[in-house]
């Protein structure tokens, strides 16, 4: 009869024993280590967003507080500073600049294209360069100036060719704020924040006269009724004209998006979209865009689900869907925003210091997929080396880089060019 035993211990098909036991430690550890070894060295590295500054401005002829940035079709950076450039009597933090950002050899190269001077005919804190038509670079002043800068006409063999400057019209003693946009045939639209018949704000046109300009007021706001538009004007496909306007007490709206409509006896003005100051937000402010199926995208600087501001999008009946919400930890949209090729829409938040999570502020984007909308934070400034308070809308390369401006922080404190790559 066989005799009764202990079951054997076996691992690996090997008798449990002292010596059995630590060769199997021993295959262990190095079968682990052959593991690990593999899946570092085979796995993908995983994706995510790059911040890097390319340019730090020193508040010396390169300008001081850039604002927002446009791309040329080569990939070419241009943009404005509030400060820097020509210091004089009449600047004494600088009169600003207009800049151009080259990609060479891998590195990032600024060249001014124009230092404003100060005076009437040329003006101070040149703000919201735009390409017009012909490719020339269109923009205002803070004091009242429409700007145009025309490339050299023969080819630049450097890196620091000045553009003309000329001087469109000046609007007189009026607040210009966003773009200016352009109409079929070239006459120029912008809005102001004063002046107009009532002094509330205005939107105006530019229609060339002889060797001059001359300005038509189409329509003139109106205090307590809608008043103030801080935000610039676009052109639809049909010639309508659309913009907003942050205060609209005499519509009962805590602000509007508005169409100006091309009439025989001139242009008529309806409401748009009415915000109604808290689920849909109020005080909408910044320029407008357009995708290609015609909707309408923007910010309010306050209500929203959240009551941080929100940013939205207005179908072509003027219904609104809030794409998100902020609660103003991470500071509040003050601009327009951008869009990429997929339809992805970016933007930055401002903060006076004061926000709990982001005191100087953020770069955000909102991926469209399936009808809804996903929000990521891309960036969180921190007013050192990497800039603070961005400022203006973020430009976004056919690659998916996206590149935008702080007017704070960086190396010499006067503000810095950053990139962001997915």
């Amino acid at each position: 009869m066989p005799t009764k035993g202990h079951p054997r211990n076996s691992l690996f098909g090997m008798s449990w024993n002292p010596a059995g036991a630590t060769l199997v430690i021993m295959l262990t550890l190095l079968f682990l280590i052959f593991l690990f070894l593999f899946l570092t060295l085979t796995a993908q590295p995983a994706q995510g967003q790059t911040f890097s500054v390319l340019h730090n401005f020193t508040g010396g002829g390169d300008g001081a507080r850039p604002d927002g940035l446009i791309l040329d079709r080569a990939g070419n950076l241009y943009g404005t500073t509030f400060q820097g450039g020509l210091i004089n009597n009449l600047c004494p933090a600088g009169c600003g600049t207009v800049f151009k950002m080259s990609n060479r050899a891998g590195g990032w190269i600024l060249a001014p294209l124009y230092q404003f001077q100060g005076t009437p005919s040329d003006g101070t804190v040149p703000q919201n360069p735009i390409f017009g038509p012909n490719g020339r670079i269109y923009g205002t002043t803070a004091g009242g100036s429409v700007f145009e800068l025309a490339p050299p006409v023969t080819a630049c063999l450097t890196s620091s060719c000045s553009w003309s400057h000329t001087q469109l019209y000046d609007l007189g003693d009026v607040v210009p704020f966003g773009d200016v946009a352009f109409d079929r045939t070239g006459d120029v639209y912008g809005a102001t924040f004063s002046g107009g018949e009532y002094n509330a704000g205005s939107v105006y046109e530019l229609t060339p006269a002889g060797s001059g300009w001359m300005e038509t007021v189409i329509y003139s706001f109106q205090w307590y009724v809608a008043d103030q538009p801080e935000g610039g004007v676009i052109f639809d496909a049909a010639g309508i004209l659309y913009g907003t306007t942050p205060f609209a007490e005499g519509y009962g709206c805590a602000g509007i998006v508005y169409n100006l409509t091309p009439s025989e006896g001139g242009w008529t003005l309806s409401v748009f979209h009415c915000f109604n100051g808290s689920e849909d937000g109020g005080m909408p402010v910044g320029d407008l865009i357009f995708d290609p199926a015609g909707n309408l995208y923007g910010t309010t600087y306050t209500g929203g689900p959240e009551g941080g501001g929100t940013v939205y999008m207005l179908t072509p009946s003027g219904e609104a869907t809030v794409l998100y919400g902020f609660d103003g930890s991470d500071g509040v949209p003050l601009y327009g925003v951008s869009m990429d090729a997929a339809g992805n829409v970016y933007g930055t938040t401002y903060c006076d210091g004061t926000c709990q999570d982001a005191p100087y502020g953020t770069v955000f984007m909102l991926r469209r997929s399936n009808g809804s909308w996903t929000y990521s934070l891309l960036h969180t400034f921190t007013g050192g080396s990497d800039g603070g308070q961005p400022e203006g809308a973020v430009a976004i390369d056919a690659n998916g880089n996206v590149y935008g401006t702080a007017a704070q922080g960086g190396g010499y404190g006067a503000g810095v060019v950053f990139e962001i790559t997915p």
